[in-house]
């Protein structure tokens, strides 16, 4: 393995804060990313890693050395996409990774969009409602919820918007009778989303106080999909994007409780996040560039 590869292998390892991980994300397998680091160690005649049986943290010739190989490979890559002229054109394997339910009912027209206008680029689509160590797990992109997303050992991730709505999400029920003020919501069951993803507690603004409703549960999703079916079993008050219970709600089978308070927290804002580089791989520059484009296009009109 030559030398630039073997750094490359080490900067993924420490991102990943794992070997196996990063043989994964580089397509090796882990005793050639082994292999790769006991070279590297052997090079420069210093450990780089302490390790366990379960973990691997870095020594502090690895924090120092971490900081310019990142920032000699970045500008390496800038250097050969200038001069083999790819910086102007988006080809290759395009790792995206998206929020389950925001891809589903808003972003999965992007996806096709976006590959009929870039016929060169490849794209590899995980969806998930967990948040997403960008860095960590080798994507390129990040579809999500402002929350969801973790940026990573090092390398910071940076975020642009592609939507925020005043009505994201709506408090919906097949209860009756229907809570008629907040502090009613005490009596009631709710379907929440998992404490990981946001706390199980509503916060009303009423006449310039906040009043904050603990939330009584028995299932603790971490899926607005399940959430939905949950409130339409009856096992409680959900809160759901608006955009995913239409119908239900034409239907009457859902109805939506407390319009008429304001919810603190109730907007939900969408990020698209990438990582932070010199020079951004034209495959990223252009999926952000289509991405917010396509996102102005699809806005609700106020």
């Amino acid at each position: 393995m030559d030398y630039f590869t073997s750094l490359r292998v080490f900067c993924t390892v420490v991102e990943a804060k794992s070997f196996a991980r990063a043989a994964d994300i580089l397509g090796l397998s882990p005793p050639v990313v082994s292999r790769a680091i006991a070279g590297l160690e052997q090079r420069l005649g210093s450990r780089l890693f302490n390790r366990t049986t379960r973990q691997i943290s870095l020594t502090e010739t690895a924090e120092r050395f971490f900081t310019d190989c990142s920032r000699l490979l970045d500008e390496l890559q800038a250097m050969e996409e200038r001069a083999s002229n790819r910086a102007t054109e988006a080809t290759g394997l395009l790792r995206l990774v998206a929020h389950t339910t925001v891809m589903m009912n808003r972003y999965a027209p992007l996806v096709a969009s976006f590959r009929r206008a870039h016929p060169h680029v490849r794209i590899d689509v995980t969806l998930t409602e967990r948040p997403v160590d960008l860095v960590g797990e080798g994507y390129d992109l990040a579809i999500v919820l402002l929350f969801n997303v973790v940026h990573g050992h090092r390398r910071h991730a940076s975020a642009r918007s592609l939507s925020a709505s005043a009505r994201g999400e709506s408090r919906l029920s097949r209860c009756a009778p229907a809570p008629r003020h907040p502090s009613e919501l005490v009596d009631h069951q709710f379907v929440p989303m998992s404490a990981s993803i946001r706390k199980p507690a509503l916060t009303f603004r009423i006449g310039g106080e906040e009043l904050v409703v603990p939330l009584s549960y028995d299932v603790l999703p971490n899926s607005a999909v399940f959430n939905r079916e949950m409130v339409l079993q009856g096992l409680g008050i959900g809160m759901l994007p608006s955009v995913q219970v239409e119908r239900e709600i034409a239907a009457g089978q859902l109805v939506r409780l407390l319009d008429a308070y304001e919810l603190v927290g109730a907007t939900t804002d969408i990020r698209l996040a990438y990582s932070t580089r010199a020079l951004l791989p034209a495959k990223v520059r252009a999926f952000v560039e289509y991405a917010v484009r396509f996102s102005a296009e699809i806005a609700p009109q106020p």
